[in-house]
């Protein structure tokens, strides 16, 4: 059974948010526009999708929706071309008899202008702040004409970028990569398949050389992965194991990666693609998530334990990892007992869908959770040139979004190239992904600053969080301060004194 709902005024191309209210005339009561209202009943999945003249969108929304309670769907869609009649649909499961009642829907039409200048208000009030030197002799006299030099040391957002084993040893490598970015996370060096290959065989040599290069440049590094519920990506030898065996191997895989490395990730994802896959829960019952978790806090509690899923903000039209899915789960999760601090998005992305990026956010950031993107690229399907464009539209939804904590990106360079996307060529020249990169990376800093104080012996700027050296000159004095800009919304006051 399917509800339909018509457009029939002519829409423009552009980003659409689109938002709809409605619920059940029999079993199910559905959609209203924040988070569904969880309580124990039936449900459906409920899934929106758009057909134009030219255009067939398969899903630009989607929402569990629970009996007994209104519910919210929020999504978009962008239009490449004007469209004189659309339909928007509300598709529910074949097999059911529900009837739907739509109460109200709002369709917000946006320019591409407007939704940037969107993503740079949403970056100035979240990424930025105001700061005022006031500098002063030491008799507290204010001086104006004092010679001041601004410079951005360090960023306080992390962003970065998945590295290989290729890494160890590369001068070349190591000096683009540190030029450009303060996170890492190692593509497949910390997964189980890669430290004990065999039954007993650990060997920990590529990730503590990998390590120290981490930490020789004061680079942020996360945890990937612990544990993968894919059966494929499981080790072979652990695939084989009887249930107790099996469970031996899985408390001993924790114990050893946890008393290598406990505090030396700031994040782990524990129990890669739950969402998709369940080997574990499978073999050990439907409690080994939460004991894997559990066992992995008390070994490491400082870290944040993450979910780490795909195809949550890339589509919608995957049933598996849809955004109440993955909001279900982490409530399960959470009813049991699990410490989970962190929300992980993978961000394998073909054509980027923006508006609906942004309502799977913003109802994730209702869970009050930090949100990374964990391992964001675009598929090698396109041109290079193609990539770059949609990379550097996830790129801005992401950073502009105030919940996003954090952005990785999927483009280890290993021998034979990168998983989908590369940003740079074998000898690290920059590809258009790469130019993509560094244009944001230039844009998203405060540029060297150099002015005087004024009338009040003060100078102000609007920068970036982040680190800051403060060089001051007044006659033949010269004084170097150092400060840390943090989010906040007053303006940061630092006194200087000479």
């Amino acid at each position: 059974m399917e509800g339909c709902l018509k457009i029939n005024n002519q829409i423009s191309n552009g980003p659409f948010w689109t938002t709809t209210q409605f619920r059940s005339k029999i079993s199910l009561k559905a959609p209203n526009i924040a988070f569904p209202i969880i309580n124990e009943a039936d449900s459906a999945l409920i899934r929106a999708s758009l057909v134009t003249e030219e255009t067939s969108l398969e899903c630009i929304g989607t929402v569990i929706a629970k009996s007994g309670c209104w519910s919210f769907l929020k999504g978009g869609f962008v239009l490449s071309s004007p469209s004189k009649l659309s339909t928007l649909s509300l598709q529910i499961p074949s097999d059911r008899e529900i009837k739907v009642e739509i109460a109200s829907a709002s369709l917000q039409p946006f320019t591409e202008q407007q939704w940037r200048l969107n993503q740079d208000t949403k970056i100035n009030q979240e990424r930025k702040r105001a700061v005022t030197i006031h500098v002063a002799d030491r008799h507290g006299i204010k001086l104006q004409g004092a010679s001041i030099k601004v410079e951005q040391v360090l960023k306080d957002f992390p962003f970065g970028s998945a590295i290989a084993n290729t890494i160890i040893g590369n001068s070349q490598y190591q000096k683009w990569f540190t030029k450009r970015f303060n996170a890492a996370v190692f593509e497949n060096e910390l997964k189980w398949d890669a430290t004990e290959p065999k039954q007993g065989q650990t060997n920990y040599t590529i990730p503590d050389q990998m390590l120290e290069f981490i930490r020789s440049n004061q680079i942020t590094a996360r945890g990937h992965n612990i544990f993968w519920e894919n059966f494929n990506s499981t080790p072979k030898w652990v695939r084989n194991l009887t249930n107790p065996n099996l469970q031996s191997a899985v408390d001993s895989r924790i114990q050893s990666l946890m008393n290598k490395y406990k505090e030396e990730f700031i994040h782990w994802d524990v129990n890669n693609e739950m969402l998709h896959y369940d080997f574990y829960e499978q073999r050990l019952g439907p409690n080994a998530t939460l004991r894997i978790f559990e066992a992995v806090h008390r070994a490491d509690p400082l870290a944040t334990l993450f979910m780490n899923e795909f195809n949550v903000i890339e589509t919608c039209a995957d049933v598996n990892s849809t955004v109440d899915a993955y909001v279900l789960r982490m409530r399960e999760l959470e009813t049991g007992g699990v410490y989970m601090d962190g929300i992980g998005l993978q961000g394998h992305f073909n054509v980027p869908n923006l508006p609906l990026m942004r309502g799977v956010l913003d109802k994730l950031a209702t869970l009050g959770l930090p949100i990374w993107l964990t391992e964001v690229d675009i598929s090698n399907k396109f041109s290079p040139e193609t990539q770059a464009i949609y990379l550097e539209e996830v790129l801005r939804e992401g950073f502009s979004h105030p919940a996003v904590k954090g952005i990785m990106l999927w483009t280890a360079l290993r021998q034979g190239g990168c998983y989908q996307m590369c940003l740079t060529d074998s000898g690290f020249n920059n590809l258009p992904t790469g130019d993509a990169v560094d244009k944001l990376l230039k844009e998203w800093e405060t540029e060297n600053l150099k002015g005087e104080t004024d009338e009040h012996g003060s100078y102000s700027f609007f920068g970036f969080l982040g680190e800051y050296k403060i060089t001051t000159k007044y006659g033949t004095n010269t004084i170097e301060s150092t400060f840390s800009l943090s989010r906040g919304v007053e303006t940061k006051h630092f006194n200087i004194q000479m």
